[in-house]
């Protein structure tokens, strides 16, 4: 992929808008994404037993913190 604002990271970013983690493994970067969807998805499925509500709000900072890396990787 091209560097900052390439098609390719505009292309990545919105794939994880989607589904956080799956812009970096478009990039190939499959440790981060991994990362990124763990600690994103565990956050919401927290959130949506209704006990610790709470968890979405970290769950949507690492949901935005994934959309924001995804765009702005250098590779």
């Amino acid at each position: 992929m091209s560097g900052q604002g390439s098609g390719g990271n505009v292309l990545a970013a919105i794939c994880s808008f989607f589904i956080a983690g799956l812009g970096q493994l478009v990039q190939g970067r499959i440790l981060a994404a991994i990362v990124f969807f763990l600690l994103t998805w565990v956050n919401y499925t927290l959130a949506a037993t209704g006990i610790l509500f709470f968890m979405a709000l970290p769950g949507f900072i690492f949901h935005v913190w994934a959309i924001i890396d995804a765009a702005k990787y250098k590779g």
